[in-house]
This record gives structure tokens, sequence and C-alpha cells, in this order.
């Protein structure tokens, strides 16, 4: 039996690619002249920013101010955030079961920028957990953040579904026993679930 919907948020709730893609680029581009094609960011779904950056240094030979491009690039990923989209499909789900499941939100990416995700929706208040990627001792594809999310629900792991995007999400998911819905694929609608 089902007790407990949780969400991965970017690719997932809201479609945010192509913030994040228009941010990084302009940032890379003015900080380090660095030209990242679209192709590479999209075989890098999933991971956190740092894992992003160790990709990106040893893929481009290069040496980047980590520090000056992170904190610059989430400030344009915010600038850029009251124009995101969501996935219907599975927020959908979500407002049906606003008040009748608990729901949570686990994502590698930052408080900031998931909470002005989920706030640009009008969704923040629909989830009891949020736990990002300062939350986890080790962000996805380890467990780790799917499990302290059913913890603080009260609800056993083998009792969630876990809706996700991404491989690193999925493997995560299916770690920590819990049932995984792969929306790239198909997105249940609300009456199946």
């Amino acid at each position: 039996m089902t007790e407990a919907l949780l969400f991965d948020c970017d690719g997932t709730l809201v479609d945010s690619l192509p913030l994040y893609l228009k941010a990084w680029q302009a940032v890379l581009q003015d900080v380090a002249g660095l030209e990242v094609p679209v192709t590479w960011f999209q075989s890098k779904g999933g991971v956190t920013e740092e894992v992003l950056l160790q990709h990106m240094e040893q893929d481009f030979d290069c040496i980047l101010d980590q520090k000056r491009i992170l904190s610059r690039s989430r400030e344009a990923v915010l600038d850029l955030m009251h124009s995101v989209s969501e996935n219907t499909a599975v927020t959908d789900i979500v407002r049906a079961f606003r008040g009748k499941r608990p729901m949570g939100v686990v994502s590698n990416g930052t408080r900031g920028i998931v909470t002005a995700a989920l706030k640009s929706t009008g969704l923040y208040d629909a989830f009891r957990v949020v736990v990002t990627v300062e939350d986890m001792p080790r962000p996805k594809p380890a467990p780790d953040g799917w499990l302290l999310a059913a913890s603080r629900l009260g609800v056993h792991p083998d009792r969630c579904i876990v809706f996700e995007d991404s491989e690193q999400g999925l493997a995560a998911g299916m770690g920590a026993g819990m049932r995984t819905i792969d929306v790239r694929q198909k997105c249940p609608a609300p009456h199946e679930l």
C-alpha cells in the first residue's frame, strides 16, 4: 500500500533545464570564456552542481573559479525562476493528492532554488517535507535523501513512491527500497495511483 508520494524537483515537477542552461551558459561564458554545448549539459542531468563543475574541468581541460561560478549561476537561475513551467503530468498528481497523502520533495538542488521553483508553481505548501542537497549526507545516486524524507514523514520506505526523471534519482529511489516511476517514460494519471 502506498502511503507517501515523493518527488524530485528539477525535471520532474518543473521543466527547469532551459533556465539552468541559459543561466549556466551565460555565466560560464562571462566568467571563464567557456562555451559548453547543450548536449553536454543534458548528459549530466541529476548530478549536483559541484559534480557538474568537476566533470566540466575534466571534459574541457580547464580550471574554473567554482565558487564564483556557483554563486553567479544560482543568482541567474533565481532571476529566471518566475518563468519556469510545470510538468503538468506530475503536478496534476500533486494537486490531486494535496492534503490526502503525505508528500515530499527530494532534490540534489539547493534549498533556495528548490523553494523558488515550488513557490513559483504554487505547490510549496503541498509538501510536508523538502529535502535538498544541503540536508543529505550523500546526494543522489545515494538513497540518503529519499530515506530522510520517508523518515521525516514517518512512513516506511517500502510504502513510498518516488517520481523522478534522472538515472541518479531512480537508482537512489530503488536503493532506498521504494517503488520508482520514471516520469520521462510515462507518468500515471492521478486516478491510476
